[in-house]
């Protein structure tokens, strides 16, 4: 029923084209369906991108999460899709396949064309290019023949008749070709390519770039001809070169609007071809405006590709796009004046800013072909110069669109890695992220080194890979309690399970930093840095910052407060720009033992607190009240802002303070009874103690 629905909203689509064309804004909404022999014969349905303004047409709103959904729904029956820089690449599902199938496993029947069966989807308008047929469409007329084609022998044949209006409609509207002139002589030989160039008069020019670029000559004319090509590489227009009665070099494009070719020139390399360097050339292309200066990079050694678009700063079709999508790196060298700044400003937002570069339009920044005749500036050195277009420290909402619709679609994944010994701490800061910074403080001999080797451990278990740099205490005294934490039990009275249980502490993926006493800051970041790229470290545990505050001699002339917060501003940097998570233990000022530690009692000035992202402080209380307890308070939680205490209660046995697990009513988690000399919670010798108290 659905499909049905589906193969009828086709001509129902038609139909209201038809009416709001004719109709305008008063137009009635109720629309009929017409038969396919009406919709063969309607001329108002028009699919040229290229009018889509002109005949009162709104444009067409596309989701690019829905597009990518239905594409690769569909993938399946067509193959995987690409995702490149403007364009969704894959198989064209009108061209090249076939509803139903004589086999009753396969349903499609696919219709092989080598490589010309390809169709780009533009991930901002939803028009699409079909590399077979040169047809240009909208979304909405392509989107139905996308849908998984598991369907009823009687929906099969539906989708059939109109899969072949549609390629009736296709026919009528398929992208026309520009032929060169018949009477033009292909520019061949050295000797030919010179008399043009000759003729022309254009100087510093290498003949074997005309070569290249299968350029004609017309000889009664004086023009030069040189065809643009389409994605795959196929002719279907051409540019013209001339002088005029001035001896002015002139340009012309057939056709002169809408042209969606290209002219590619592979760059000469500075050396012999290798396939680093073809590599290179194939990723890297510099677009240029005109003939002239797409042939004067010819000359220049380089490892790029030059690329002149077909109407200059007057408009970059989409239809060109598909071609541009296999480079990476797109540097946009056009005219030094303000209409060339500005279009290169425009023409990057369509390619994608993020792989754009442009030389910066100055009079010491001249266009190839005018740097090559003045020769006071080598074009290479122009190239090096090139400035990205985006400022890598800038980004828009549109750049991270589609990632906060990713965090929002899967919010249990960027909530972090959760703890399993923890169960508090994922209620108040919902998990353990990259790219944060953690302060964790609390009073001298509180179990700080102790509670951090846990909270490390429980997340390295679970495929967190942790750096630890511990300068207060040696790594292997360090190592002995995270493994017994590891075991749960003290592993000196059983050596003989030592092997088995270092066997498996060994895969954990933990490392550590050999460093102890008082280090240097720059010293630590160097082995910090290193160890992240190398390792992928996700967590980097301080322990603790006072040791990296440096006894040199000249860190007696510098303020204790300013070197710490060089120091916290560091971690701050590499925590954001590495995407790793920092965990600094950070002693307190020395305050009396009766008040509770706050955000402002941690060592320091201010920027330690506001730096970071999570503030956990250890709080103390046994040895300030008879009912004291220990616990972790979150003073500090920026991802959600949900603030509290955890309780911690110390097995020394295992050296952890795992939260217990409760057991249930009439016994225990193992199923062994609980023990008899404890005594229920309610019990009236506990309600007599607890009014005394």
């Amino acid at each position: 029923m659905l499909l049905k629905r589906l193969f009828l909203s086709y001509p129902k689509a038609v139909n209201r084209l038809h009416q709001i064309t004719h109709g305008g804004n008063n137009a009635s909404p109720n629309f009929n369906i017409v038969p396919f022999d009406a919709i063969l014969k309607q001329r108002d349905f028009s699919t040229d991108i290229t009018h889509a303004t002109e005949d009162g047409q709104k444009p067409v709103t596309v989701s690019l999460y829905q597009m990518k959904k239905i594409i690769k729904g569909s993938s399946s029956a067509l193959g995987d899709c690409i995702e490149g820089a403007t364009c969704i690449q894959t198989i064209c599902p009108v061209c090249h396949i076939i509803p139903g199938g004589s086999d009753s496993k396969s349903p499609e029947k696919s219709i092989t064309d080598g490589i010309r069966n390809r169709i780009f989807v533009n991930k901002t308008t939803g028009n699409f290019t079909c590399s077979s047929c040169q047809y240009q469409g909208r979304w909405d007329h392509i989107e139905k023949f996308f849908l998984p084609y598991s369907r009823s022998p009687k929906t099969v044949q539906e989708l059939r008749k109109l899969r072949d209006a549609f390629l009736e409609l296709k026919k009528e509207q398929m992208g026309a070709a520009y032929p060169m002139p018949g009477d033009i002589v292909a520019l061949d030989t050295i000797e030919n390519a010179l008399n043009a160039i000759r003729q022309l008069q254009l100087e510093n020019i290498f003949p074997e770039t005309l070569i290249a670029v299968k350029a004609c000559w017309h000889e009664g004319k004086k023009e030069l001809f040189i065809p643009l090509v389409d994605v795959e590489d196929r002719p279907i227009g051409y540019k013209t070169i001339y002088t005029n009665s001035d001896g002015e070099i002139c340009e012309r494009t057939v056709p002169e609007t809408n042209a969606s070719g290209l002219i590619y020139l592979r760059c000469s390399t500075s050396g012999p071809s290798t396939k680093t360097k073809d590599h290179q050339s194939q990723s890297n292309a510099i677009l240029v405006l005109n003939v002239p200066d797409l042939l004067a990079l010819g000359s220049v050694k380089l490892n790029a590709t030059a690329v002149c678009l077909p109407h200059g700063l007057k408009t970059l079709p989409q239809q060109c796009l598909p071609g541009l999508e296999r480079f990476q790196r797109l540097t946009l060298w056009f005219n030094y004046d303000t209409a060339g700044w500005d279009t290169a400003r425009n023409y990057a937002k369509k390619l994608d800013e993020r792989r754009c570069l442009f030389v910066r339009p100055t009079d010491q920044h001249p266009t190839p072909y005018k740097a090559m005749q003045e020769g006071i500036v080598e074009p290479k050195a122009i190239l090096a110069k090139a400035l990205p277009i985006l400022h890598q420290s800038i980004t828009t909402f549109r750049s991270l669109r589609q990632d906060v619709l990713s965090d929002l679609q899967n919010i249990d994944k960027v909530q972090g890695v959760k703890w399993k010994r923890y169960p508090t701490l994922n209620k108040l800061l919902k998990g353990h992220r990259k790219g944060e910074l953690t302060v964790l403080t609390g009073p001298t001999g509180c179990g700080k080194t102790t509670f951090m080797s846990d909270y490390s451990l429980d997340l390295a278990q679970q495929g967190v890979s942790t750096l630890w740099g511990s300068f207060e205490i040696r790594n292997t005294r360090l190592a002995v309690t995270l493994l017994r934490q590891m075991v749960g039990r003290p592993l000196d009275e059983n050596l003989g399970e030592f092997e088995q249980w270092a066997d498996t502490f060994e895969r954990l993926p933990i490392y550590f930093m050999t460093f102890h006493g008082q280090q240097p800051i720059k010293l630590v970041m160097e082995a910090i840095e290193h160890a992240q790229y190398v390792h992928d470290i996700q967590h980097v545990i301080i322990d603790n910052l006072q040791f990296m505050m440096g006894v040199l001699d000249e860190a007696k002339h510098l303020d204790r407060y300013w070197k710490q917060d060089a120091i916290i501003a560091a971690f701050r940097t590499f925590a954001t720009r590495r995407n790793c998570h920092v965990t600094l233990v950070i002693h307190p000022r020395k305050e009396r033992d009766s008040d509770e530690l706050t955000t402002s009692s941690i060592f320091g000035g201010a920027k330690a607190s506001q730096e970071a992202d999570n503030v956990l402080i250890i709080q103390d209380k046994r040895l300030t009240s008879v009912r004291g307890k220990k616990y972790l308070q979150v003073a500090k939680n920026r991802y959600s802002g949900d603030l509290g205490i955890m309780p911690l209660d110390f097995d020394k046995a295992s050296l952890s303070y795992a939260q217990r697990k409760k057991k249930p009513e009439g016994g225990s988690d193992d199923g062994v009874p609980p023990s008899t000399n404890e005594e229920p919670v309610n019990h009236p010798m506990h309600r007599t103690i607890g009014r005394i108290l």
